[in-house]
């Protein structure tokens, strides 16, 4: 079966939003569902497994008692670039929350994606991201008990690109001291 926005005659005729325009939709699109902005494109958010909610509270509160001093804790928050707004589970930002009062962060220390349902749009993100200067990017695969890392943003890609299996220990390098034993996060 032929993917919808495979068709070249289709794709031309996708009007994409600015995010701009995407901020202007609210939070729920009118079937009442949730969605983030990729790459100019509404999609909607899949709805998160229990796994997908333990790993990400788990990381979520492994940084906020790791991170150092100024710098700020988000999670499921929005991080606005060009022309998307994706939400990813955890970001860390330098800076004070205060400062993020009147728009959301554009850029980021450290983003972490949780993929249970949904690696092949995260992979995609990653140059979304980069293009964006986050220094580095985690995509946690729990199916497959690894963690896909991406350092040193160039352009429209990573120029680093590592994946962990669940026998590591992973360093965050853009925050000095915070590591994650990849096997107890699996636990």
């Amino acid at each position: 079966m032929i993917a919808l926005l495979d068709l070249p005659e289709i794709r031309e005729r996708v009007s994409p939003l600015s995010v701009a325009e995407y901020h202007q939709l609210g939070e729920f699109n009118k079937n009442g569902l949730r969605t983030e902005l990729v790459r100019g494109i509404v999609i909607e958010k899949r709805p998160k497994s229990p796994l997908h909610c333990f790993i990400a509270e788990k990381l979520r509160r492994l940084f906020e008692s790791e991170i150092p001093q100024g710098f700020t804790l988000f999670s499921h928050d929005p991080i606005t670039t060009a022309d998307s707004e994706p939400e990813p589970d955890v970001m860390v930002v330098r800076g004070a929350r205060e400062e993020f009062r009147a728009a959301h962060p554009t850029t980021a220390e450290l983003v972490i994606e949780v993929a249970v349902s949904s690696l092949e749009i995260d992979r995609v993100k990653a140059a979304i991201y980069a293009e964006a200067g986050v220094k580095e990017y985690w995509i946690v695969c729990p199916a497959e008990k690894q963690v896909e890392v991406y350092r040193q943003p160039v352009v429209e890609r990573y120029a680093e690109r590592t994946v962990l299996s669940a026998l590591g220990m992973l360093e965050c390098l853009v925050l000095p001291g915070v590591r994650v034993d990849i096997a107890e996060l699996f636990a």
